[in-house]
């Protein structure tokens, strides 16, 4: 395994995460739209066996494609289970009742898991800088949450936020996971296994739940599944675990911020989302947080 540690590793990381923070950030107003055209389990499965198809036909072209070693069967299932089927799953029935950048800023509350059990159980080290960064970027979520104006006498509102803040913490699992495995292949060559196997699930839990008759075929379907699949979900997810695996898990999952704040930017521009004062002050206090964690990134370096 090459040690994280070295600059090209990182660069390399830091240049995932910025594609990651656009496409996936696009993602949720794009998903939005999608599930107006088929069920949430359905479209769940569906991407994940696109982008599984996908990386399943790159890996055979590239001479790689051979079954998981038995070292690495802990992180497929854990990054198949927590992160492929959990969240997606917890997100998709989310962005049924909850508005997208809403969705995008609640389901990416990962510090919120991530960052007590990183420095707790594996001996992280705070730094000054990434400690405030760390509280920057909380503050900006709990402005943009604003407990004192949800409606919590909304029943679908309550599962609808709960979901995505349950789907924060399995992934947030599967994060702190990702950066303690000793790995044997790479995360490249995991990923559409750890794919299939959430798409066996997702699929074994949409026909009893969806039936079959599940979509409404259009051309807007098929962009989002498009999108969806080759790159939301093949690359996204391989180069998420890259990210996990190559920074510290502190580190990416206030990078991850990133992607709530496209998030509500492209939902306020595309569907008309209310940008207001509490939003705005929100996505302040996540920028500011992300430039003091990567700032001392730098100096660590």
């Amino acid at each position: 395994m090459t040690d994280p540690s070295e600059p090209a590793p990182r660069r390399r990381a830091i240049l995932l995460l910025l594609g990651i923070v656009l496409i996936w950030g696009a993602n949720w107003p794009i998903m939005k739209v999608g599930l107006g055209y088929i069920p949430p389990f359905w479209f769940a499965t569906a991407r994940l066996a696109l982008g599984a198809l996908t990386l399943f036909a790159l890996l055979a072209a590239l001479g790689r494609l051979r079954l998981p070693p038995r070292a690495d069967l802990p992180v497929l299932l854990s990054v198949g289970l927590l992160q492929m089927t959990g969240f997606l799953a917890m997100a998709n029935l989310a962005l049924l009742t909850v508005a997208a950048g809403r969705s995008a800023v609640l389901g990416y509350t990962t510090p919120l898991w991530v960052t007590p059990a990183a420095v707790l159980l594996f001996g992280e080290r705070l730094t000054p800088l990434k400690a405030l960064g760390l509280l920057l970027g909380l503050t900006g979520l709990a402005v943009l949450f604003n407990p004192l104006h949800f409606a919590w006498d909304d029943r679908r509102q309550l599962l609808g936020n709960g979901a995505l803040l349950l789907g924060a913490l399995l992934w947030s699992g599967a994060i702190l996971h990702i950066r303690r495995h000793r790995w044997a292949a790479s995360p490249l060559d995991l990923a559409p296994w750890q794919m299939l196997l959430a798409t066996v699930i997702l699929a074994a839990v949409a026909v009893p739940l969806e039936g079959f008759g599940w979509a409404r075929w259009s051309w807007q379907l098929g962009a989002v599944l498009a999108y969806n699949g080759p790159l939301a979900t093949a690359f996204c997810f391989w180069a998420s675990t890259m990210v996990s695996r190559d920074l510290p898990s502190i580190t990416t999952s206030l990078g991850f911020l990133g992607v709530p704040l496209c998030g509500v930017l492209i939902s306020a521009l595309w569907l008309g989302e209310p940008l207001t004062a509490s939003l705005t002050a929100g996505l302040a206090a996540i920028l500011a947080g992300l430039a003091l964690v990567n700032l001392a990134d730098q100096r660590a370096g």
